[in-house]
């Protein structure tokens, strides 16, 4: 795809998942129709031509925001390589609504490595070596079901809790695979809103199920 819409850039420290703590690159492409209750991006949800600018701007922002701009990989690639960080994270919006397999192939021959945030509601279309997280987002109001091919794929589960059906839903899901899909995945659960009860019931059943934790670290240390 020669044109991706872009929401924001930042470099930062990866917070979630096997990859916490590592200086990263974020890349938030816009657009996502999946509509989680409890996003804390819904300014990255519309592809709304009132909010449509420049590269320049959306670069400068310096945030959160509703504007965003189409831009092309050669820009983007060229931008990128003004950080220091050489690991890339593309989040959204919902990234696997465009294909990125071109969009890696640059990243990757200008030295960097990739992960993509993933919902898991579509095809994921990146390179063979990009780190795919699937963050299974079930019976959420745009009504996507989460693919076979997305969990197949995924190089780890990272499934939101609030509940114990929660934990039943991601039962199911893991049920889809084989033992020997889920056995070469890393599964974590995350806490939705660093709720207490949350919190401590993704503890007892990481310890119970032997999966790991993710706490969203750059919440905790209030950076982006």
């Amino acid at each position: 795809m020669s044109q991706l819409p872009l929401n924001e850039i930042f470099e930062s420290i990866q917070g979630e998942g096997s990859f916490t703590g590592a200086p990263s690159i974020f890349v938030r492409l816009q657009g996502c129709p999946v509509g989680c209750a409890w996003c804390d991006t819904k300014h990255s949800w519309y592809l709304d031509e009132a909010h449509q600018t420049s590269f320049d701007e959306v670069i400068a922002k310096g945030g959160d925001g509703e504007s965003w701009c189409y831009t092309d990989i050669e820009e983007m690639v060229a931008h990128l390589l003004t950080y220091q960080a050489r690991h890339i994270v593309i989040s959204g919006g919902e990234p696997c609504l465009y294909d990125l397999k071109d969009f890696c192939a640059a990243l990757e021959v200008n030295g960097f490595s990739i992960q993509i945030e993933t919902s898991g509601t579509f095809e994921v279309k990146v390179s063979d070596t990009t780190h795919v997280t699937v963050s299974p987002k079930v019976a959420m109001k745009g009504g996507y079901e989460i693919l076979d091919s997305a969990l197949v794929r995924a190089n780890e589960i990272k499934h939101p809790v609030a509940m114990s059906r929660h934990i039943e839903e991601l039962d199911a899901l893991l049920a889809r695979l084989t033992a020997e899909q889920v056995a070469s995945k890393k599964v974590y659960l995350q806490p939705i809103s660093q709720q207490a009860r949350a919190t401590q019931l993704a503890i007892d059943t990481c310890i119970e199920r032997n999966w790991w934790l993710s706490i969203q670290t750059h919440k905790y240390l209030a950076i982006q």
